[in-house]
């Protein structure tokens, strides 16, 4: 039985820049017991990014970002480790158990993706502590970092409901999966409960991540550009690097992009596109990396599911745009479902 540990409240964060350090050397041996240990403490933080990687601006960005507040925090070396196109689990494992190996303690794997590797891994070196974003994984030395997105986005619904004109307003998803169908059930769901008027019109990339789903701009353009001449005048995104296609459809066609994961609106990349970004659906992957880099660095390495939701601020929605504002009754029907959110008299959907 798994074991759920206390949340814990950490700070939205998000940022894009250069690439980091690549890991160097560390140490490693056998055990009696077969497993393999590693100098625990020897060097920092390691993450590996999701498909997509560093320069999404949204879900690997956010990582990073958590991988520079403990660097700069804490002093220590770190590494951050893109993915191969097409690669394996097996693949997966490798960088994993090389990372480990060298001595970096946590070692995150960013994206459920890196579940079954992780599953493997993490048993080979107990003396280090493993972290997986936004999946479960067993282990007694494995933290599984997971979020409420449906929460964000029932938040973002009830914005998109405000500020279209049209009554028509879309969601794209990157990959018809479980974890992006919360993003469009809370979305859809914030939306009907402002206005049970508006249509929304919902379409997801491809069926796998090895279709593109997430690291497509040109599948996310022509997903957005559909809805828009279906008379959509707002579109929420949930696509990693896809994502960006959406926001840049929305923006030639002058109606409102709603962005995910980090405050898109104030990402440098996207500066050309940001007073067509009219919020964006947080999830702190940056806190919550850097929550479990400070936990192990303290000597009290948490363990078990970390459930990061809106009580917490774990998860959230921008108000970056000042013309957020501007729109009648936006604000004010956003904080009131935020309250109800928290206090429980509002329970979001996640399928």
């Amino acid at each position: 039985m798994r074991r759920i540990s206390r949340l814990t409240r950490v700070a939205v964060g998000a940022a894009s820049l250069a690439l980091a350090a690549t890991a160097c050397g560390g140490t490693s041996s056998e055990g009696g017991s077969g497993k393999e240990s590693t100098a625990k403490g020897d060097l920092g933080l390691a993450i590996a990014y999701d498909i997509g990687g560093k320069g999404d601006q949204s879900f690997n960005d956010a990582a990073y970002a958590g991988l520079q507040k403990a660097e700069k925090e804490f002093g220590y070396k770190t590494a951050d480790i893109e993915p191969t196109e097409g690669e394996t689990d097996a693949d997966k494992e490798q960088r994993l158990s090389t990372l480990a190996r060298q001595g970096y303690n946590p070692v995150i794997g960013v994206g459920f993706a890196y579940g079954p590797a992780m599953t493997a891994v993490a048993e080979k070196y107990p003396d280090t502590t493993f972290g997986i974003v936004d999946s479960v994984v067993e282990g007694k030395n494995v933290a599984s970092l997971v979020f409420a997105e449906e929460q964000a986005s029932y938040l973002a619904g009830v914005a998109a409901a405000k500020a279209t004109k049209t009554g028509v307003v879309g969601f794209v998803g990157g990959v018809d999966i479980p974890l992006i169908h919360k993003f469009g059930a809370g979305f859809e769901q914030g939306v009907k409960a402002t206005d049970s008027k508006v249509k929304v019109i919902s379409q997801y990339l491809t069926q796998t991540a090895e279709e593109g789903g997430f690291s497509s701009p040109d599948k996310g353009k022509a997903a957005a550009e559909g809805q828009i001449e279906k008379k959509a005048d707002v579109v929420y995104q949930a696509a990693g690097l896809s994502g960006q296609g959406v926001i840049e459809a929305a923006a030639k066609a002058k109606v409102w992009a709603i962005g995910v994961d980090s405050d898109q609106y104030a990402q440098e990349a996207l500066a050309g596109y940001k007073d067509f970004i009219l919020t964006s659906a947080l999830k702190d992957v940056g806190g919550s990396v850097y929550t479990l880099a400070k936990s192990v660095k303290d000597d009290k390495p948490l363990t078990g599911t970390q459930v990061f939701d809106l009580k917490v601020n774990g998860v959230g929605l921008s108000d970056s745009n000042p013309k957020m504002a501007e729109i009648k009754g936006l604000t004010d029907a956003v904080a009131k479902a935020r309250e109800g959110i928290v206090d429980g008299s509002i329970t979001v959907k996640s399928e």
